[in-house]
């Protein structure tokens, strides 16, 4: 076994020319945790958050790991490890903290609660684009809003790599997912994905967009809003929610203060993946969902591109920050 692993790690606050690829050591795994040979890794905003001082929780630096998805094959197993084998295709994410156990490497040790089953018919770089995406998708709309078959659901940001899990999911249980871009580029592919409508915002104001959305209801609105914006203007956009809807909050793209809709009745919720998938069963059925419809093909994660080795990842994340992209960027190790 190797006794050091390329690893990406970034010793400061900053853009993409922070990350570099080091020599990291590689130890046994601990018992209840597992050794991952990385194949693929899936690019996450999230990531450029972090790496640029921006998230939810900073950075441990000098030397912070960086990313959550990778998809690959199980080396070696600890002690105690009972749900992997070695030679498991697996993909990982739960639970991972960035810093300590970040996965942009060509091998990783991680808990075992962190490593999940990956089908044998996923690729890993299918699977590298699939855990985040459809896992918050699957939490925000059916756990946490309730969307239920023949309801409409406005999907904003809708080209981002959740934003096309959102699509599926909604087109799954039976929903109407009504999909917003802001270029008409665009608008091709996310029919193709499933989406009933779309809505090309460009210079269109919120307001706008909420008019347009009652049009498309028939006047009634849509019942559920998956929103990644916020920003000022969250509140005239939820004014295309049917009265009684629910709206979750799963971004900050626009990080100014949002306003409260006055619409009432409705429910506001924002969602975080981690409280979902940190528990046992919100992890079970999380996955049980998401394994489900990359085995049978009705969920297609949508690739935007895929950069080869390790030594591309400052030109990955440029690219996640030019926003030119539909989908996950993924990173061949």
């Amino acid at each position: 076994m190797p006794t050091t692993a390329r690893t990406v790690l970034f010793h400061e606050i900053g853009g993409p020319e922070v990350l570099t690829v080091e020599d990291v050591p590689v130890s046994d795994p601990a018992p209840g945790h597992v050794l991952v040979r990385v194949e693929a890794l899936g690019l996450n905003r999230a990531e450029a958050l972090f790496r640029s001082g921006g998230y939810y929780y900073q950075p441990a630096l000098p030397a912070s790991r960086l990313g959550y998805e990778a998809a690959g094959v199980v080396e070696a197993v600890g002690e105690g490890v009972t749900e992997l084998a070695v030679g498991d295709p697996v993909m990982t994410g739960p639970g991972i903290e960035m810093s300590a156990q970040g996965v942009y490497a060509e091998q990783v040790v991680l808990p075992e609660t962190a490593v999940l089953r990956r089908p044998a018919s996923v690729d890993a770089v299918t699977g590298a684009a699939a855990w985040l995406t459809y896992t918050t998708a699957y939490g925000a709309l059916l756990e946490t809003a309730g969307l239920r078959p023949g309801d409409h659901v406005l999907i904003t940001g809708a080209s981002s790599g959740v934003g096309t899990a959102a699509i599926q999911v909604a087109r799954r249980i039976g929903a109407i997912p009504l999909a917003t871009t802001r270029t008409e580029e665009k608008r091709g592919q996310l029919l193709e994905l499933g989406a009933a409508e779309v809505i090309v915002t460009g210079e269109s104001t919120p307001e706008a967009v909420a008019k347009e959305v009652k049009r498309l209801t028939g006047g009634d609105g849509a019942e559920v809003i998956f929103d990644a914006i916020g920003g000022p203007g969250f509140g005239a956009l939820a004014e295309g929610l049917a009265p009684g809807g629910s709206v979750v909050v799963y971004g900050w793209l626009d990080t100014r203060p949002a306003e409260i809709p006055r619409n009432w009745p409705f429910t506001l919720h924002t969602y975080a993946n981690m409280i979902l998938t940190t528990t046992p069963a919100g992890r079970r059925r999380s996955t049980a969902f998401l394994n489900a419809g990359l085995a049978d093909g009705g969920f297609r994660p949508v690739v935007g591109e895929v950069l080869d080795g390790l030594d591309r990842i400052q030109d990955a994340h440029r690219l996640m920050e030019s926003n030119r992209h539909t989908g996950k960027i993924v990173v061949r190790v």
